[in-house]
């Protein structure tokens, strides 16, 4: 890589991290974190197996969604189009709602330090409108049809062949033949 490549790399890297939404999500990770060790400091001796196993289950999703939040956060700032974009975003607000459930499912299995579980709610609370607003910066005009119909911008429909664009998927294989005369012969100069 050259140095002018490097410090293209290093400003996207620094991009993400500064973004609020994504300094958000490092927040929940840490408070998942503090309350997991401090489930393993008061509870090394749980007194049932039971109880053991729900801690366990509850706190083993809390983290794996809490890494999911700034993860994802980080994903969709490097993708272009809308609907990867989106598709993160997505991953971002199921991981923060699971956390939530997860936190209920610990307080009904008889985890005692509420107080964590409000720092928590309440960091996620805050997370949701940055997320609303860091959604809203997403460029509608980057997009590829999602056929799937869940992640088109406002207005562009799933199966309407007048709004299929040349970066479609079936687009691209077409222009490819079309565009490319790649024959053996190319092939062995390029060699």
């Amino acid at each position: 890589m050259t140095e002018d490549e490097n410090n293209r790399y290093d400003k996207g890297i620094d991009e993400w991290r500064k973004l609020p939404v994504f300094r958000q999500g490092v927040v929940i990770l840490h408070l998942v974190e503090h309350i997991i060790e401090g489930i393993k400091l008061e509870d090394s001796n749980p007194n049932s197996q039971y109880k053991k196993a729900l801690y366990q289950r509850y706190t083993e999703q809390m983290m794996e969604n809490a890494l999911l939040i700034p993860s994802a956060i980080a994903t969709a700032h490097g993708v272009d189009l809308y609907d990867l974009k989106m598709e993160n975003a997505t991953v971002v607000r199921k991981a923060a709602r699971e956390i939530i459930q997860d936190s209920k499912g610990l307080l009904a299995s008889g985890y005692k330090d509420v107080e964590y579980l409000d720092l928590l709610g309440d960091a996620i609370e805050m997370l949701r409108p940055i997320f609303a607003r860091w959604v809203q910066t997403f460029d509608i005009a980057q997009y590829i049809i999602d056929r799937w119909g869940l992640f088109n911008p406002p207005g562009i429909n799933f199966d309407d062949p007048a709004q299929a664009m040349s970066s479609d998927f079936n687009s691209f294989l077409d222009n490819l033949d079309e565009d490319e005369d790649w024959d053996d012969n190319d092939e062995k100069d390029s060699q």
